[in-house]
């Protein structure tokens, strides 16, 4: 459970500021967090709770980056069926770039997920997220099927197709055997 003074400090560090589909994490503002907290292996998160990996980072120390820890790892779709890896500094947590790794299941597979959070920014928390999913399917049939709206761009070297969604958002689509691997990358200024 979060103290009281940890969760009135997490109340006041919120920062203001996919998964998929070409949706953007920054289309979807950060959540305030809940007077409720949550606990492992409960309903899944919604997005006005702050979610189990939040509140971890929260006990830890991290305040800064809350708000939008909880931004992320909610659009992500991190509910109680997805694992977390959480790699708190061991010192001065509030103040130095946090990583978490999370495999998140959907319907018809899972994904790896992995973002890193860096305080103190112009915006207060700046952060970035990779989402890694294998399909069965080419990628050309996983561009028209998940990422019809993105124009290809070209490739990255020889294989690696790249996805366009503008200066802070880019899919890299790479063969996988007679299936594709996404690579979804987002920047949030």
């Amino acid at each position: 459970m979060i103290s009281i003074v940890n969760l009135c400090r997490f109340c006041l560090c919120a920062v203001a500021i996919g998964w998929l589909s070409t949706a953007s994490a920054a289309d979807h503002p950060p959540t305030p967090p809940s007077q409720i907290p949550v606990q492992a292996g409960s309903a899944p998160v919604q997005s006005t709770t702050p979610s189990i990996v939040t509140q971890a980072a929260v006990q830890k120390g991290v305040l800064n980056c809350a708000g939008r820890i909880n931004q992320v790892v909610n659009f992500l779709g991190f509910n109680a069926k997805a694992g977390a890896v959480l790699m708190i500094p061991p010192a001065q947590p509030d103040a130095r770039l946090i990583p978490v790794a999370m495999e998140i299941p959907f319907e018809g597979g899972v994904a790896y997920a992995s973002a890193s959070f860096a305080p103190n920014q112009a915006n207060g928390c700046g952060a970035t997220y990779d989402s890694v999913v294998y399909w069965p399917l080419g990628c050309d049939k996983v561009k028209e099927k998940q990422f019809k709206a993105l124009p290809e761009t070209g490739k990255m070297s020889k294989d690696i197709k790249i996805l366009d969604g503008g200066s802070e958002l880019k899919v890299f689509l790479m063969p996988a055997g007679s299936g594709c691997i996404s690579i979804k990358k987002e920047v949030m200024q």
